[in-house]
């Protein structure tokens, strides 16, 4: 099989090993950063025009922290989705989860406390994870009809557990917990200095190293440079000084702590793998239960914290919250060119889409437009990017194999 990100170089001598040419052709395409370059148009224009028209500047450092707080709750439940549609399923109850979460959360806090309250919640989400991937495994039901099955009855044990009212929480001890939790901001300007070095530094030396072997050049080793490059750019430019908001840190760790595991260790792999072609991966020796299993419970487990971030963030639950956040958070695995088929995703890409719709929707808030052009105009990007990359993948699939030929 003919690597993705690499050509094989046929100019070797007689009897030596044929090396790998990287394809940087291919690691810059429009398919593989597509979304990287409509995030930084986007905020191109949206600079420009706010500066043409008198408003406040776009990139300052307050609007910018306010786009990745709006877009952390969909960002941890898009990167959830990104595992297990690269499992091979899909999941259209993530934001019920989240509602019925954050609904027990604010139910049970003032009777329990809140760590008792939020483990509570957890567990239920967890279980709602487990249902899912019972039936679809066991079952063989097809995942899509199984979770739009679930999407609506775990709404509707929402409506059951709140009676149709709001929920609020009124002990002042478990309030104070909720701030201390979701509200705030951390200076992270020394922790993104360090975080930069150590990134670059890894990066940089695995290039070397592809270079020194005459190996190809995997996409994650650039990425690796890239954003060590941007962390150290961003503390100097905000002096040691940035502040973010927790919510955004809570994305920022666990998106960073998905793709290691899915592009450094053996159970990324063996996930990339069981999506790619479950068959293939049982006979090979993976637990492919087991892996699409896991996966639904992740997606479950990561709605849940939202969900309970959410309850946090506004010290209460409406029966209604939420609703609708399931095609946001699929249509930022789209931008971010993740397969609906399975076998191929990035969570840092769907990091990269969902700010790409927040990116969208602030920008349509400082310009006053409409919410009728924000649907518009978000919906024609979502076509436009999922034709992007279903033409892009043809186009590669056809090159690689007039090559082999």
């Amino acid at each position: 099989m003919v690597p993705s990100e690499a050509t094989i170089d046929c100019a070797t001598a007689p009897g030596e090993p044929q090396r790998l040419k990287t394809d940087w052709k291919h690691i810059f395409s429009l398919r593989e950063m597509g979304v990287y370059y409509a995030l930084l148009l986007l905020v191109l224009v949206l600079s420009m025009t706010t500066t043409y028209l008198g408003r406040a500047n776009y990139l300052s450092l307050l609007n910018v922290t306010n786009v990745l707080y709006q877009a952390s709750l969909i960002g941890i439940m898009a990167v959830a989705m990104t595992v297990i549609l690269i499992s091979g399923n899909f999941d259209l109850s993530v934001a019920s989860v989240a509602a019925l979460s954050a609904a027990v959360f604010v139910g049970n806090a003032d009777a329990i406390g809140f760590w008792p309250a939020f483990a509570v919640a957890m567990t239920v989400a967890i279980g709602s994870g487990l249902l899912n991937g019972a039936i679809v495994q066991f079952l063989g039901i097809n995942a899509f009809i199984v979770t739009l099955g679930t999407m609506t009855a775990l709404r509707g044990v929402v409506l059951l557990y709140t009676n149709g009212y709001a929920l609020s929480v009124e002990n002042t001890e478990v309030i104070a917990a909720m701030q201390a939790f979701e509200s705030g901001r951390i200076n992270v300007g020394f922790v993104m200095l360090a975080l930069g070095i150590l990134f670059l530094g890894c990066g940089v030396a695995m290039l070397f190293q592809a270079q020194k072997r005459s190996i190809a050049v995997r996409p994650a080793m650039a990425a690796l440079a890239v954003i060590g490059v941007c962390l150290l750019a961003l503390s100097w430019t905000t002096n040691l000084q940035l502040m973010l908001p927790k919510p955004v840190l809570y994305l920022f760790a666990f998106t960073a702590i998905a793709w290691f595991t899915l592009t450094f260790t053996m159970v990324g792999r063996r996930l990339y793998a069981v999506g790619g072609n479950a068959e293939a991966a049982r006979l090979s020796g993976i637990n492919v239960l087991r892996y699409k299993i896991l996966a639904f419970v992740l997606c479950s487990a990561s709605a849940g914290f939202a969900g309970i971030l959410f309850a946090s963030r506004l010290r209460s639950i409406n029966p209604g919250g939420l609703s609708g956040a399931e095609l946001t958070v699929i249509a930022a695995a789209i931008l971010g060119g993740t397969s609906l088929f399975g076998g191929a995703g990035s969570v840092i890409k769907t990091l990269a889409g969902a700010l790409l719709l927040f990116s969208l929707s602030n920008g349509f808030n400082i310009l006053n437009l409409g919410a009728n052009y924000q649907g518009l105009i978000e919906g024609i990007v979502v076509v436009v990017a999922a034709a992007i990359y279903t033409v892009g993948g043809k186009n590669r699939a056809k090159t690689l194999g007039a090559k082999t030929q």
